[in-house]
């Protein structure tokens, strides 16, 4: 159900996280840095909190917001981590925008709680399922920073104003081989061990969720596959790098989303 099974304090949490996600974003060129910086970590812990209020607390919640929402909380704590070694990523208004805005959708669509039967092995399948949106989320990022790169090169801009395009290049590929590894063994649990996860009666099946994540799974393995065999890079990588995010976006998020939103149902 839409916002009714949103308690008053994930709801207070949600309205605080989003405003303090939203303050650097609109006051990007006013605020200094160490400013920016502070305002987006409690931001940053204020989300971390709402997404344990609906997980940890019983009855659990989940459904296609809630997974966006955790999404962009971990590219935000990878960017936390990256900006430290490479103080020259400059995106953190961009991100600050999503945090906020996967917040808010996260509070309107709470999701529908997790089903009674499902085991305690269940948070971590839905673990590995969002770690993996998250890597390929943060490689995503990282192949948007590639494009600037590319621009700044073409127009004879200042080289020192981001990353190296090698750089950024090369911590892309390790995002994705990351998320593909973590892709792999969330399918193979739920293939495998769909009985234990789910409980009896919600083994694997074949349906959209199913056939577009393993689309995506096979689309990543190709990209992997040609980088290491033929050498892919540039915009050819970025293109099958951006067909197996859409997949994998239209696999549980977008099945989600039509059973949640469109349809009303919770299956």
């Amino acid at each position: 159900m839409i916002l009714a099974s949103a308690s008053p304090v994930s709801v207070t949490l949600s309205v605080l996280a989003a405003c303090s996600y939203a303050w650097p974003a609109l006051r990007a060129d006013r605020l200094s840095h160490a400013a920016a910086r502070g305002w987006v970590a409690w931001a940053w812990f204020l989300h971390g909190a709402v997404l344990a209020w609906g997980l940890l607390l019983p009855p659990a919640h989940f459904g296609f917001a809630p997974a966006l929402s955790m999404t962009a909380w971990i590219v935000a704590a990878v960017y936390a981590i990256e900006s430290q070694i490479y103080p020259q990523l400059q995106t953190r208004w961009a991100l600050s925008a999503v945090g906020a805005v996967a917040v808010v959708l996260a509070c309107i669509f709470p999701g529908t709680a997790l089903p009674g039967t499902a085991s305690i092995w269940l948070p971590t399948h839905l673990a590995f399922g969002v770690a993996s949106y998250g890597l390929f989320g943060t490689a995503v990022v990282h192949a948007w920073l590639m494009g600037r790169a590319e621009t700044r090169i073409r127009q004879a801009a200042d080289p020192h104003s981001g990353l190296p395009l090698l750089t950024l290049e090369r911590l892309t590929y390790r995002f994705v081989g990351a998320g593909f590894v973590l892709l792999t063994a969330t399918l193979v649990m739920g293939y495998v061990f769909g009985d234990v996860v789910y409980g009896t009666g919600h083994a694997w099946h074949w349906d959209h969720k199913t056939v577009f994540s393993l689309l995506s799974w096979i689309t990543f393995a190709i990209l992997l596959l040609g980088r290491a065999r033929f050498g892919w890079r540039g915009k050819r990588a970025v293109a099958v790098l951006y067909t197996g995010s859409v997949l994998l976006l239209l696999g549980y998020v977008g099945s989600r989303f039509v059973l949640e939103v469109l349809l009303g149902r919770s299956a």
